[in-house]
């Protein structure tokens, strides 16, 4: 049978925004208990006193403990921003594939460009700086194009070695960008960077946001 802190703990759990904020103090607990009690009382399928669900999350906040990425960001690392640029996306094919060797090429050819390709099961994404567009959409000439998005940046973070290593790093640099509500249109990744996409009017906010993360 179910008990309210077992009930409790779950329902907290469920959320990392929830359990990193319970974790460092900053929720009033009567208030949540009042909120969650509901959902306590229909897990346990019979009424339950605030008291006991107060009192199951003040011992979980005791024991919730939230991570030190400073061990892992000992210097702020390296951001580098790029606009105008843009996304194509296309489905995969065999004439695809012999296509890559093509676009890679024209890559490297134009290495004063930002350009990255990232292939999927059934797709293929493609962002690059807008003045290879034509280009790309010469070679891709044949091929289904998915959608096309325009008026794009991006923001490449270096992470630190001990990043690869490290839970909850992404979740680190990412989470305060969806408390304010900025949408990431793409995050791709390699061994040591991180490149996450924006709409052209997100990336003065983001930008600002993700370095104050290093302020301190």
């Amino acid at each position: 049978m179910v008990t309210v802190p077992e009930a409790t703990k779950k329902i907290v759990e469920r959320s990392r925004y929830l359990t990193e904020a319970l974790s460092k103090g900053l929720i009033n607990l009567s208030s949540l208990a009042r909120y969650i009690k509901p959902e306590v009382e229909e897990m346990l399928i019979k009424d339950v006193s605030e008291a006991s669900i107060l009192m199951a999350l003040k011992r979980l906040s005791e024991n919730l403990h939230s991570p030190n990425y400073k061990n892992v960001f000992t210097t702020p690392p390296d951001m580098i921003v790029r606009s105008n640029l843009v996304e194509i996306v296309i489905g995969n094919s065999d004439s695809l594939i012999r296509k890559h060797l093509e676009i890679l090429k024209l890559a490297e050819e134009e290495k004063k460009y930002f350009f990255t390709l990232s292939q999927g099961l059934l797709e293929t994404t493609i962002i690059v700086s807008a003045d290879l567009k034509d280009k790309i959409l010469e070679i891709l000439n044949g091929e289904k194009i998915i959608t096309q998005y325009s008026n794009l940046s991006a923001i490449t973070i270096r992470l630190p070695e001990d990043s690869v290593e490290s839970p909850g790093v992404y979740y680190f640099l990412l989470k305060s960008l969806a408390w304010e509500e900025i949408n990431i249109i793409e995050a791709i990744s390699t061994y040591l960077e991180l490149n996450l996409i924006f709409e052209e009017k997100e990336i003065n906010r983001a930008f600002t946001i993700l370095k104050g993360l290093f302020n301190n």
